[in-house]
């Protein structure tokens, strides 16, 4: 049985055949509609696609291997054995006093600048997504992560409660 619809003209309950939108009566609005729909689809075709695929990734193998990290079942077993560690709760927060929900585990000292360390347990900690933000922020400007910038060779910072003191100051 062929797929059918209501004819799109105002108080006419014919019933038409796909791919037709007007039933005989009124089919000469078919042209007129679909010209409408075309017109309708060319001005508003930025609205819907100029959020495709905004994001830059690097295109290196250091990269490639760092992502593919965090697909493993490794990687996995960690997070979840840090989270229950932790109690779902921010390891940042709690040096400041506040107690913050979180399911988000952070390598304390950068992977990127410290690529040995990735599956430590030491080097793992839960974080809050502003707590996050502000400490990606902060590992751009002293250990020289992220896209565009150069690695400094400065002492790793291991406590978490210095990492919020400087945080913090910035």
């Amino acid at each position: 049985m062929p797929r059918t619809r209501r004819c799109r003209y105002p108080n006419c309950h014919a019933m038409v055949a796909f791919p037709d939108h007007y039933c005989q009566q009124h089919y000469e609005h078919e042209a007129e509609y679909l010209a409408s729909r075309q017109r309708w689809a060319r001005s508003n075709d930025k609205q819907y696609t100029h959020k495709y695929n905004t994001v830059t990734r690097y295109r290196n193998e250091d990269k490639r291997q760092q992502y593919s990290f965090y697909r493993t079942r490794q990687w996995s077993h960690l997070r979840q054995r840090v989270l229950e560690r932790d109690h779902y709760l921010c390891a940042y927060c709690k040096v400041q006093g506040v107690i913050t929900p979180a399911k988000t585990v952070d390598h304390v000292r950068p992977v990127e600048a410290f690529p040995d360390d990735k599956d430590n347990i030491n080097n793992l900690a839960v974080i809050c997504g502003s707590c996050h933000h502000a400490k990606t922020d902060w590992e751009r400007s002293y250990y020289g992560t992220g896209q565009g910038n150069e690695l400094q060779s400065v002492t790793p910072i291991d406590d978490v409660s210095a990492i919020v003191v400087l945080m913090n100051e910035k």
